[in-house]
């Protein structure tokens, strides 16, 4: 007996969002959309009962990615639906499953496993948070009622809360998915980033961009005027203006990559005068794929925080910690570049010799150039967006390319010069210009990757309404791409 059939009485029995049958109106949906929003929105204001002030986040620079919200409920935010499509990305990329997605007995099965999986995730994501170092410190005792739980009882309770705040969040992400506009774990990023946003913008403090220039501008902040330290206080300073150019051309630059794109020009096969394009953008796989790559380096920064907290003889090429921070080793050189204090030395923000920090750049825009490409890959061929998939797509809705015979296997072969090698140059693309955003910074500390998958996810959803609304107007339009 496989592995399948003895899995298959656990899997096809996972709790799931049921589909909706036939078409939901598009206000309805949009309703589904803003009701899980504000849910989301709730769920990171609820405070963990019995966490004790002070500890750490264990997620730090991840967090703008990985959504959530430090001591709240969603305390692990979508980090273990990331990790856990990691998972099944690999082994299936390797055919270690033997699921094939096409059949509807195996896609059941594939998602029972997603959802066991990220369930496990949760689980072992929120073990070391709460038993281990002290990061999310337990009060000493709690009085519940007429119970009174000592410190490993209030442990097992922030245990408990935030695992059931991990299986919300993987439903929630479901409901979106089904009933909703574009994905849940989009949604959250966005959310996530825009609250950073507005408030670096607009927050009342020396962090905000707006006040800092108020508190310059009436000399209430001395900037040192047009001196060295003048200029690095006004740009990367109190002023924040290389962070606010950033924040600028990340959101130009990813508008105008969503609109370069290779259009393949087909028409309709029986009715006449019917005709319409294939756009393969030059970011095809989207931007998501990064959120795969940022997360196997916040695992990987998580495992070293972890291991500086339990082994007090930890090897130093391994990693040495200073105030939670690795400053040398091997965790040292893997951890992104967060923002321009981690990488100008020159300035003296910077502890570690240049060699150091110019190795430390290496390995990141290494991992995310050459991560960007291979998780791209994966993404494109798992959600049904590669060359064979996509010819049996426009085969179905009746389409043709001109020119070429009505075959599914022609098709494929013309989409094989396009899709594999754009897939390839965006995801590279995309890792590139996270490295370079992070480098320089942005406002709100929202990170130039969160900020990238924001603006990005934005644009995708942007076009999913104007989408959806098309087919509202034309319903014979959703018949004829399988909408119905």
């Amino acid at each position: 007996m496989g592995w399948k059939e003895a899995a298959e009485p656990v899997l096809t029995r996972m709790p799931t969002v049921r589909r909706p049958e036939g078409h939901v109106p598009f206000k309805r949906k949009l309703m589904w959309t803003a009701g899980i929003l504000v849910l989301y929105f709730f769920l990171t204001n609820i405070d963990l009962l019995g966490l004790q002030a002070g500890g750490d986040d264990l997620f730090g620079e991840f967090r703008a990615i990985l959504a959530g919200e430090f001591g709240s409920l969603l305390q692990v935010g979508i980090g273990p639906i990331v990790t856990a499509s990691i998972v099944l990305q690999l082994l299936g990329g390797a055919n270690l499953l033997g699921l094939d997605t096409n059949d509807p007995r195996d896609q059941v099965l594939y998602q029972g496993l997603q959802k066991l999986l990220v369930i496990v995730m949760t689980a072992l994501t929120a073990l070391p948070m709460v038993f281990a170092g002290g990061f999310l410190p337990a009060q000493p005792s709690l009085q519940l009622g007429g119970l009174t739980l000592d410190q490993s009882g209030v442990q097992m309770l922030l245990f408990t809360q935030i695992f059931i705040g991990g299986v919300l969040i993987l439903y929630m992400d479901e409901v979106v998915s089904k009933w909703g506009v574009g994905s849940g774990i989009g949604l959250f990023i966005i959310a996530g980033v825009s609250q950073r946003l507005v408030s670096g913008f607009l927050a009342w403090s020396e962090e905000g961009f707006f006040y800092s220039w108020y508190l310059i501008l009436t000399g209430q902040s001395e900037v040192g005027g047009f001196t060295g330290d003048g200029l690095y206080a006004l740009f990367l300073g109190q002023g924040q203006l290389i962070a606010l150019l950033t924040t600028v051309l990340i959101f130009a630059i990813v508008v105008y990559a969503e609109s370069v794109r290779v259009e393949i020009p087909l028409s309709h096969a029986r009715v006449k005068g019917a005709r319409g394009r294939f756009p393969v953008k030059l970011i095809y796989a989207s931007v998501l794929p990064m959120i795969l790559v940022r997360a196997v380096q916040a695992n990987i920064q998580f495992m070293g925080t972890i291991l500086a907290s339990q082994w007090e003889n930890m090897p130093d090429w391994l990693g040495v910690y200073v105030d939670g921070q690795p400053v040398s080793g091997f965790f040292y050189y893997t951890a992104p570049i967060y923002s321009p204090e981690d990488w100008m030395w020159w300035t003296g923000a910077v502890t570690q010799d240049w060699w150091m920090v110019m190795v430390r750049i290496s390995v990141d825009l290494t991992f995310m150039v050459i991560g960007g490409a291979i998780f791209a890959i994966f993404w494109v061929e798992t959600t049904n967006m590669g060359p064979e998939a996509t010819a049996k797509q426009i085969q179905n809705s009746g389409m043709q390319i001109p020119g070429f015979r009505q075959n599914v296997g022609v098709v494929e072969k013309v989409m094989e010069r396009y899709i594999p090698q754009v897939t390839v140059i965006g995801g590279a693309l995309v890792g590139l210009l996270a490295v370079w955003a992070n480098m320089l910074g942005t406002i709100g500390a929202v990170t130039g990757t969160g900020l990238l998958l924001a603006v990005s996810i934005t644009y995708k959803l942007y076009e999913e309404i104007a989408e959806e609304q098309m087919m509202e107007m034309h319903p014979m339009m959703r018949e004829m791409f399988g909408k119905e």
